[in-house]
């Protein structure tokens, strides 16, 4: 008996270290749904400003958010199942990744800036100044009741218990 996909996409939201990427691999792994990493969607001259030390702006965002966009797209045509890692923290980054797209769920994880700074801290893999990690925050424009597609996890918790979190999350909107 095959599985029936019906092309939906989870897109994990939310700042810098909350996890977005680890808890989706995993996520993706145990629904058997496609990964994809919003980081490895960014085009070329976004790769060469941000290793050159420079923040992008929103409009250097743009073709990458439209990419992501993209990506949830095709995984709706072809009636797959994929998880896509996108930070999303303005929610015009969130529309525009909505355009076009019928079967997109947000699961935003989150934790207060104690949490995620803590779980920064202990990243052996990735440094980012705490004032970086602020910033995030303060960017991040908390979905509205009005984004029914949004559901907010929290990360407090062991990783398998963020990971059954959001599998909940995902079972429940099927």
């Amino acid at each position: 008996m095959t599985k029936e996909k019906k092309g939906n996409s989870y897109l994990f939201m939310g700042v810098s270290s909350c996890g977005k990427s680890s808890i989706g691999a995993e996520v993706a792994k145990r629904l058997d749904a496609k990964f994809i990493d919003g980081d490895d969607l960014h085009p070329k001259a976004n790769i060469l400003k941000m290793k050159s030390g420079q923040p992008l702006n929103d409009d250097d965002r743009s073709p990458w958010l439209e990419r992501i966009n993209d990506a949830a797209f095709s995984i709706e045509m072809k009636s797959e199942e994929g998880v896509i890692v996108c930070s999303a923290l303005k929610r015009r980054y969130r529309e525009q990744i909505r355009q076009g797209n019928q079967k997109v769920t947000f699961i935003h994880l989150h934790g207060d800036f104690e949490l995620v700074k803590q779980r920064m801290l202990e990243r052996a893999d990735h440094f980012m100044p705490v004032e970086l990690l602020k910033s995030q925050f303060d960017t991040l424009e908390m979905p509205e009741s009005s984004e029914q597609d949004v559901v907010e996890v929290s990360i407090d918790g062991s990783f398998e218990d963020v990971v059954e979190r959001c599998i909940d999350v995902i079972q429940a909107r099927k």
